[in-house]
């Protein structure tokens, strides 16, 4: 069975749990802490990591990803070459997205905090501008894009809840994104059980927010 190994705390590993989720593929989850050598394996030295059912190890969530991709169903199907390129595009935007709003999120000032936020926003911005009618990114069928963008979805919705800021404030197509996604069981299936009380310690505990 493949297997994953991460920090439960990583957007990233949320990112390829999502993918397997919404592929309906079995898999199983090993987490790791900071004082550990898991990732020794992995060239960067960073989470997470997928043992293949033949104990290869892949590294990089986003080539993790289109390895699960090519090898899995579920998602929605590009009609063309230059759909399937911009679907990973986006998706790829997406994924390059979850530093600026964990480095928002853990802001320790005024000043911090305005400053990250204005970089992560940048991000909201251009999805809101690409976002059509539909109730995900390409239409009625999940695609790569709404798997990317989930761990951004559901984390702002964390800080919503918890910090009563709402990062989509300003963003409608956005915030109805993330109300279609979150209906959906994916968000909570793939972080652990305890995620949302290590993301509230780990967040709101000594950040701008948590003021």
């Amino acid at each position: 069975m493949i297997k994953v190994i991460s920090f439960k705390i990583c957007p990233f590993y949320q990112y390829v749990t999502a993918m397997l989720e919404a592929t309906n593929t079995p898999y199983e989850v090993e987490y790791a802490d900071f004082d550990n050598c898991l990732f020794d394996v992995s060239p960067n030295g960073k989470a997470p990591i997928l043992i293949t059912d033949i104990k290869e190890v892949l590294f990089d969530a986003d080539a993790i990803v289109s390895y699960l991709g090519a090898l899995y169903k579920g998602l929605y199907i590009s009609k063309t070459k230059a759909e399937s390129a911009l679907i990973e595009a986006w998706a790829n935007y997406g994924s390059k997205n979850y530093v600026p709003q964990c480095s928002t999120m853990r802001s320790a000032s005024e000043d911090e905090y305005q400053s990250n936020l204005t970089i992560f926003t940048k991000s909201l911005v251009n999805i809101e501008r690409q976002l059509g009618e539909y109730t995900y990114f390409n239409g009625e069928q999940l695609s790569l894009v709404d798997i990317a963008w989930l761990p951004i979805l559901y984390r702002a919705h964390l800080i919503e809840k918890h910090a009563k800021v709402d990062f989509l404030a300003q963003y409608p197509k956005v915030k109805a994104w993330q109300k279609a996604m979150l209906f959906l069981d994916i968000a909570e299936k793939s972080v652990s059980p305890d995620f949302e009380q290590i993301f509230v310690d780990f967040y709101l505990s000594a950040s701008y927010l948590a003021k």
